[in-house]
């Protein structure tokens, strides 16, 4: 009994053997592909946490900065968060914050750079929509016009339509084209929610030009609605 036991032991040895041979390097680096592959996900955790405090730090000085005004202070933190962590959520946020620290001090033009960054670089499509708002701003204050409308033509942010269209609205105007800032503004009064206080101060601008809001969007919505 114990040989026909030892008999089976020793074939299901061989057996292993074989096995191995055949498909054993296969299972080696396929463990090493997995071992390396979960490694490499955990330092990466680590980076980005890593990362994010250092960020989050850096941003904190700049706030700090930002609320004494001191707008050279704000724009060195800046430009040392946008160089070691560009990637990061802070560092739009900082930019904002920057840019209108930079301009309430009268540097307008280091304001310009700052927004420009974020409109540029900046992964939240809704921020780079903001900065590009403020950027066309400041731009047509420069009397650069076309910059501004061609910055205005990049901000796509959805819900930003309204605020969009009344900048450039504010710009065309402010060429003195008061046809097109007409139209302009009655897109932004049709895209602008009805409940909305800043609805007002679009219905002063179209008054100003001459023109009645036109309200048919929210006519035919309510016509559609007692249908």
């Amino acid at each position: 009994m114990a040989t026909q036991l030892d008999l089976q032991e020793q074939e299901q040895l061989d057996s292993f053997k074989a096995f191995w041979k055949q498909y054993g390097n296969l299972i080696t680096w396929v463990l090493i592909l997995a071992l390396g592959a979960y490694a490499g996900w955990n330092a990466w955790q680590y980076w980005q946490r890593d990362q994010a405090l250092k960020a989050g730090a850096m941003y904190e000085e700049l706030d700090r900065a930002a609320t004494a005004g001191d707008a050279d202070k704000v724009g060195r933190i800046f430009a040392d968060l946008r160089a070691q962590f560009g990637g990061a959520a802070y560092a739009q946020h900082a930019g904002l914050l920057a840019a209108q620290v930079q301009f309430s001090q009268g540097q307008a033009d280091a304001a310009k750079v700052s927004l420009a960054w974020v409109a540029d670089q900046g992964k939240d499509e809704e921020l780079r929509t903001v900065a590009r708002l403020r950027l066309a701003a400041l731009q047509a204050e420069s009397k650069q016009f076309d910059e501004a409308l061609k910055t205005l033509a990049a901000a796509n942010a959805t819900g930003f339509e309204a605020l969009v269209a009344d900048r450039r609205g504010d710009v065309l105007l402010i060429q003195g084209k008061r046809d097109e800032a007409r139209a302009a503004y009655q897109a932004a009064y049709k895209a602008m929610d009805e409940k909305t206080d800043y609805r007002r101060l679009l219905e002063a601008k179209l008054t100003a030009l001459g023109a009645t809001p036109d309200a048919a969007p929210a006519s035919a919505a309510a016509s559609g609605a007692a249908k």
